[in-house]
């Protein structure tokens, strides 16, 4: 482990010299090349890099959605990827949201039914289900929108509709990948607002992916990712 994780104990998830490679064709593509970052227990950490430099990546290998080549992911101290399948697919379900650039909601749906699906792949039942995801659509601010489809609502609702959706098994951690990144300044400081909000509220930690400097900013520690490594930005550089 790095000295500057060694040095963080109480990390809630950590990924620890992390690599990722891909091949196409003939062709190695190295993604991450040792990339270690941490987030502790309601920090919000800001994740920024240029487009395509692998901050998707780095996401779905914390998320445990992909496997890393190289390195490790812990969570609560623990190597998560000595982990079980079935044991993955709870630490998806329980442990961790996301939230994602295009909001991912099923079409045929409406708000309430989409905020639900969380709840039933725990098998909660269908009242129970609904009783939550009701309760969390009016904590961000949709109580009166939950009978409608993705197509009757705007940008910003529907990924208010994925934030609710995230929050239904009471995660310990949100994955936001690029979430203000389809939407106008106007809904991502909205959006934006709504993590800090829910960080402030629920203690959810955020790791949250962004090309927004200025969001960014608003977070308790950035990380930069460059060539493939992640590099802490100092507070005199924010």
């Amino acid at each position: 482990m790095s000295a500057r994780l060694a040095a963080v104990p109480d990390a809630l998830l950590a990924g620890v010299e992390l690599e990722r490679e891909y091949r196409t064709g003939p062709e190695l593509v190295r993604v991450l090349r040792g990339a270690s970052v941490e987030i502790r227990a309601a920090e919000l950490v800001a994740l920024v890099g240029a487009s395509g430099v692998g901050k998707s990546t780095l996401l779905h290998l914390l998320g445990a959605l992909d496997r890393p080549t190289g390195g490790r992911v812990l969570f609560q101290g623990e190597e998560l990827f000595s982990r079980s399948e079935p044991a993955l697919a709870r630490y998806r379900r329980q442990d961790v949201g996301f939230v994602f650039q295009f909001y991912n909601l099923l079409g045929d749906l409406t708000a309430l039914e989409n905020a639900m699906v969380p709840a039933l792949l725990q098998r909660a039942s269908a009242s129970e289900a609904r009783e939550r995801a009701a309760a969390a659509l009016a904590e961000v601010g949709l109580a009166d929108r939950m009978r409608h489809r993705p197509g009757e609502l705007s940008g910003g609702e529907q990924q208010r509709v994925a934030v609710a959706r995230a929050l239904m098994n009471g995660p310990k951690v949100i994955l936001a990948d690029e979430p203000t990144g389809n939407l106008d300044p106007k809904t991502s400081a909205v959006i934006y607002d709504l993590f800090l909000q829910l960080q402030m509220e629920r203690g959810i930690a955020f790791f949250v992916a962004t090309h927004n400097p200025d969001l960014a900013r608003k977070a308790d520690r950035i990380y930069r990712l460059v060539d493939g490594r992640a590099r802490e930005v100092d507070p005199s550089e924010r």
